[in-house]
């Protein structure tokens, strides 16, 4: 699976400790991730390990075995079941002793799954506890459990009348782009139900969100398609902010190009689709 994850189209990917290992490999598991890390080319993709939650007697020593045998191979360690900021805290100054022990100057970076009740509460105040912190993701099936939202899949709506993620996944955007960190979508687990992913990556983005995790093969091409803007979209954008900048230099608010009246504030809308397209070479 780690070969074919370093093979794939991903932009990102992660090599779990927690849910995927059971109980008697999660030592073991260890050395493999590593071992992933330093042989396999892993061009082009953010490389992150999640670690077991603070509440497992895993984590300290999950944290330690990886990063300090492949550290240099490594982007961000994800951390689940975050409640609070004291969670981060942990794992920032465990990552601050090993590079310091280490002598690294490259700091490795910080992701959180926000998966309990307690966190969409405390979510504010976990965006922005560390500057190490780059995302947080929603993690719709342990939210489930902490909830004690009556579901049968992990990522579906159970037949609520209406998008039963809506209150946690906006708060976590609005979380995040205050604390200018990306905002992440979790899993849809059937993965054979392609157009119920497409409906909730396409729910996710309209959020605000930055990307949606795939967990099979089968899903990536359609969360690339969705989250990557349209070449059309992006020479539209493009188009319009040069006649804007025109005109403002010519002492005009606004201006209307082929019946689109553009402003300041269309002008900061377009502005979100000309970065994402300059930031992946479009």
């Amino acid at each position: 699976m780690m070969v074919k994850a370093a093979e794939s189209k991903a932009d990102h990917v992660f090599l779990d400790l927690e849910d995927a290992v059971a109980p008697k490999a999660k030592v073991e598991a260890r050395s493999q991730i590593v071992r992933a890390l330093t042989t396999l080319d892993w061009s082009g993709k953010t490389r992150c390990v999640r670690i077991n939650d603070l509440g497992t007697p895993y984590c300290y020593e999950d944290i330690i075995h990886v990063v300090e045998r492949a550290g240099e191979h490594l982007d961000t360690i994800m951390v689940p079941k975050v409640k609070s900021p004291a969670d981060i805290y942990f794992v920032e100054t465990l990552l601050s002793q090993i590079e310091m022990k280490l002598g690294r100057e490259r700091q490795i970076g910080i992701e959180a799954l926000i998966e309990e009740v307690e966190a969409v509460q405390n979510i504010d105040d976990i965006a922005r506890a560390s500057p190490r912190l780059e995302c947080l993701i929603f993690g719709a099936g342990d939210y489930s459990a902490s909830h004690r939202l009556n579901l049968k899949s992990i990522g579906g709506s159970g037949g609520y009348p209406g998008d039963v993620w809506h209150y946690a996944r906006f708060k976590l955007v609005i979380a995040c782009r205050a604390a200018g960190i990306d905002p992440v979508d979790g899993p849809y687990a059937d993965f054979r139900d392609t157009e119920g992913f497409r409906e909730e990556c396409r729910r996710a983005h309209v959020l605000g969100c930055a990307g949606k995790w795939a967990i099979h093969p089968a899903q990536i091409d359609v969360a690339l398609d969705v989250f990557t803007p349209r070449q059309e979209d992006v020479a539209q954008a493009r188009k319009l902010a040069a006649a804007y900048a025109k005109a403002e230099a010519e002492g005009l608010g606004a201006v209307n190009v082929d019946g689109v009246m553009v402003d300041a504030a269309s002008i900061r809308i377009l502005n979100n689709t000309i970065r994402q397209a300059d930031l992946i070479g479009l």
